[in-house]
């Protein structure tokens, strides 16, 4: 998904179906149009556990308007009618378990889905969601965090595939002023254990804090918390919605992209 790149990568995350399947699609479209690299489209979930208030919020407000798997493999097959970016999904287990495992990746591959992270599933009981995910040539995401021991890490890049996703800070989704060490020690960290490109997510909102991770050896950066207030800010005037994510994608990329020119 991202190897071979001679440039960082901008992965935007938007919360399937917030605040309707409709919506979210125009929304997707103005992400691809400004330039993203990669789309990260988050299942709304009743816990979701690893996501904090704006996220949380996204996930009422579209589970409010219907939001279900059906609906988020329409919205896959409608964005990929309009571009071949890479897809990536972010799930909660209990939501590829109730749909059943195997229908689960098939249908997201059908779908046309890229890659998917399933946030909750512990790497120890990957080993059916890694060869479901093989077999139907989608690429099973793994978190790594600050805290993941020597031992883990290792068997996360033995099972990993697409990209790894680096967490930034511990705690949950979320704009944060200013960029944690942990970050850039994580990255020092793994780089060069692995061929996989390092994408850090969680708490990234500005053009500065991606610049120190691109210097820092990050491959891609995630944002999703930031993009996902501009929505919410304009709940009511979607074309504002769309211009401010599109003015804002266009600005963090800048800033990597600066970075590289140097």
């Amino acid at each position: 998904m991202l190897a071979g790149r001679s440039a960082p990568a901008f992965i935007a995350f938007i919360v399937a179906g917030d605040p309707d399947r409709a919506k979210c699609v125009q929304i997707a479209k103005a992400v691809i149009d400004a330039g993203a690299d990669i789309l990260e489209l988050g299942m709304p979930f009743s816990d979701p556990v690893a996501d904090g208030p704006t996220i949380q919020r996204a996930d009422e407000r579209a589970l409010q308007g219907g939001m279900n798997t059906d609906l988020l493999f329409d919205i896959i097959r409608e964005i990929r009618e309009y571009s071949e970016i890479p897809i990536v999904l972010l799930t909660y287990f209990n939501i590829v378990y109730k749909r059943g495992m195997d229908r689960f990746y098939h249908e997201a591959s059908s779908a046309g889905l890229d890659a998917i992270l399933i946030v909750d599933m512990p790497v120890e009981e990957s080993e059916e969601a890694s060869r479901l995910a093989y077999d139907v040539s989608i690429h099973q995401i793994f978190l790594v965090t600050p805290t993941t021991s020597a031992k883990r890490l290792e068997l996360i890049l033995s099972k990993a595939g697409g990209f790894l996703y680096l967490v930034s800070t511990l705690g949950v989704t979320g704009v944060r002023k200013k960029l944690s060490a942990d970050a850039l020690h994580l990255i020092e960290r793994v780089k060069g254990r692995t061929h996989l490109p390092l994408a850090v997510g969680f708490g990234i909102s500005t053009p500065d804090q991606v610049s120190q991770l691109i210097r820092g050896g990050a491959d891609a950066i995630i944002v999703g918390s930031a993009l996902v207030d501009i929505i919410e800010k304009h709940l009511h005037d979607w074309n504002t919605a769309c211009s401010e994510i599109a003015s804002y994608i266009k600005r963090m990329k800048q800033a990597s992209g600066e970075y590289k020119q140097e």
